[in-house]
Parts: structure tokens; C-alpha cells; sequence
């Protein structure tokens, strides 16, 4: 399939492409700025289906609005009505359709152009009324307060808010890009309305204080709960604006002369992960937790594991090495310790269910 991309360098333009590339049996013919208005017939006259994503939301002079927006789409709706074929067509339209401003209606124009297509030929068209699209590759401090906040907080630079109460609706791009693919070769004849899925509502003053979090979370180790929703869509945007030198960073390093420990990373609901090393013939832990537990998992060298049953006195051990990945796994009411038994520095990596609370740590010295 021959998929003409109108706007391929723009935000949305650029992660549908390179979302194209990736599918065996799709070709991308791009129209971008920098093309001579007669490219467009060409691309559509090879066109197997076109995403129309080119367009002006913000031009020095107002009637760009007219000129590209209602003017580009309805050069395209009548290239693709001359092609005499029916070649689905997908618009990238905006929820501002429905202001009277003149973006607004400059979108409500190119709306009708392809309603007008529809209708005449039974091309196959869908349109979609986006609400605002964040994601990676788009412009900061241009007409997206999520890249603003993301470039601007990730770089150290202000922020500005007038009404943090203000709430903001939002689509990620992954699944805007996602919606329009799953419809290339799928839409009917005629014109039909897209809906992207979910849209995010969020305050101003909360999508600050969610982007601050991210930043600070390399002092605090904290990470916010990234996994799933707007949050995880977020972090993803809010790292893509990193520059390079802040692709890495550190974190403490505690020694002493059984070797080191060093905590990576905490989360607020599912415990934190740590690595600690050990010299041969030190042992670590030998102490009991009534409800924390932990895995361990050696990476190098070789551990020898104690277990005492704080009541009964039963006893057990268990030897595992950096050859064999196994998890061991500590058990509330045992009290455990962890020894290296091989000849070289040993390294283990642990995740505990909790964050370490020094006021109350749940761990309570006792020996196997």
C-alpha cells in the first residue's frame, strides 16, 4: 500500500512515517513544505490512500489559514476526483472546527471540501477533530503546553501558567497514529467521523506539578507511576525533550568494607530496586522483616543463603551464582543472611516490595 503523507515533517507527520516504515508491504509518499504545489498530483496519482495532515496553526500572516488549510485540501480533494479512482482519505482536522476563530474556520472548510468529495463520488473519507496532541517531536513553546512544559522543565528553563485551573484535552500521538492506521483500507464508502481514544483532561496546574515530578525523581530516585495512561504517555514526552547530557545520570554509592550498595530506583506502590556487592567471605543481612519482602538475584560470583525460622528454629540454605539466573526469596518471620562463598567480588541485585523507611524500617537485626 501507497500511503501519501501531506505534512510528513510535521509533529504527527514524522511519527506516522516512521510508524509506516515499520509495516512490511507500506510505502510513504511524502509531501512536505519544502514540494512544489504540482508534486501533489503526482503523489496522488500514485496514492493508494492519503493522510492529509498538512497545515497552518500558526502563519505570520492570517490568511495562510484560508490558503492552506481550506485552499491545500480542496486542491487535494479535486486531485483526487480527477484521478478518477477511490482513494481512501484520512483528514487531520481540530476540535477548534467549532469556533468561529479564523483557524476554526479555516479547518471547517477543509472539513467540507472533503464532505463535499464524499458526497459527490462515494470516496471513501474520515475525518478526525483532534484535541491537542502531545508526544515526541513536537515544537515547544509554539501551540503545545506539553512540549512547552516538557522542553522547558527538562532543560532548567521557566515555565509560565496564567490559570492553573484551566483544563487542557489531550490525545498522545502513538495513539492518534495508531486510530489512522488501523483505518487505512478499512473505511467505507462515503464520509465517516474518526475518534481518537483516550482523551486526557488534565488542569494546567496538574500537568506542571506531573512534569516537575519527573524531573525530580533523579534526586529522589522516586519514579511517579509511568506504566499506564496519561502519566506513562507523558514521561515518554517529558524524556524525549532531555538533552544529551542529561541522557545519564548518577546516584549515591555507599561503601564500606564489605563493598557497596547503591539504590537505583523507588516506585510509590511497587518497592524499589538496589544492587549491592560483597567481598569474599563477607556476609550481609542476618535479620528478620514481618512483612517486607525481597528478591535477590546474583549477577556475578557465588551466595550462600541462611534461613532460621524465628519461632520453630528450622533451618534452611541455598547456594546460587552468576551462571545460573535464580531468585531468592526472603520471607517474613525468617531471619536470612547472605554470604559470598566464592573466591571473587560477588554481585547481587535486589528488589524489596517497599521503599526503605528509615523510621520505620521493618528490619530487625537477628542472627541465622
Amino acid at each position: 500500500m501507497r500511503v501519501l503523507v501531506t505534512g510528513a515533517q510535521g509533529f504527527i507527520g514524522k511519527n506516522l512515517v516512521v510508524r509506516l516504515g515499520e509495516m512490511p508491504g507500506h510505502e510513504v509518499l511524502a509531501f512536505t513544505r519544502a514540494d512544489a504545489p504540482d508534486a501533489l498530483a503526482a503523489q496522488v496519482a500514485r496514492a493508494d490512500a492519503i493522510v492529509h495532515l498538512a497545515g497552518e496553526n500558526r502563519p505570520p500572516d492570517v490568511a495562510d489559514y484560508a490558503r492552506v488549510n481550506a485552499g491545500l485540501t480542496q486542491t487535494l480533494c479535486e486531485q483526487v476526483r480527477a484521478s478518477g479512482r477511490q482513494i481512501p482519505l484520512i483528514l487531520a482536522s481540530s476540535t477548534q472546527a467549532a469556533l468561529d476563530n479564523p483557524y476554526g474556520l479555516s479547518k471547517r472548510q477543509a472539513e467540507r471540501a472533503v464532505e463535499q468529495l464524499a458526497a459527490d463520488t462515494g470516496n471513501p473519507a474520515i475525518i478526525y477533530r483532534l484535541p491537542g496532541v502531545f508526544g515526541k517531536w513536537c515544537r515547544p513553546n509554539y501551540n503545545s503546553v506539553v512540549a512547552t512544559f516538557c522542553h522547558n522543565i527538562a532543560n532548567d528553563l521557566p515555565i509560565q501558567i496564567n490559570d492553573p485551573d484551566a483544563v487542557v484535552r489531550l490525545v498522545y500521538v502513538d495513539d492518534v497514529v495508531g486510530a489512522f492506521i488501523a483505518q487505512l483500507g478499512a473505511a467505507g464508502n462515503g464520509v465517516q467521523r474518526g475518534d481518537v481514544q483516550p482523551v486526557h483532561a488534565i488542569s494546567l496546574g496538574d500537568l506542571a506539578a506531573r512534569i516537575e515530578a519527573f524531573r525530580t525523581c533523579r534526586t529522589a530516585l522516586t519514579i511517579e507511576p509511568v506504566g499506564t495512561g496519561l502519566v506513562r504517555a507523558l514521561y515518554s514526552t517529558y524524556v524525549s525533550y532531555l538533552p544529551t547530557s542529561r541522557f545519564v545520570y548518577d546516584v549515591p554509592q555507599h561503601t564500606d568494607s564489605r563493598g557497596v550498595f547503591v539504590e537505583m530506583l523507588k516506585t510509590r506502590d511497587s518497592g524499589q530496586f538496589s544492587y549491592f556487592t560483597s567481598k569474599p567471605g563477607v556476609t550481609r543481612g542476618a535479620h528478620y522483616h514481618h512483612s517486607k519482602t525481597e528478591k535477590f538475584l546474583v549477577i556475578r560470583g557465588t551466595a550462600r543463603f541462611g534461613f532460621r525460622h524465628i519461632v520453630t528454629g528450622e533451618t534452611y540454605q541455598v547456594v546460587t551464582s552468576g551462571e545460573t539466573p535464580r531468585i531468592v526469596e526472603t520471607v517474613p518471620g525468617w531471619t536470612h543472611d547472605i554470604t559470598n562463598v566464592g573466591d571473587d567480588e560477588m554481585l547481587v541485585m535486589l528488589w524489596a516490595n517497599e521503599i526503605f523507611d528509615r523510621d520505620n524500617p521493618d528490619t530487625i537485626p537477628c542472627k541465622v
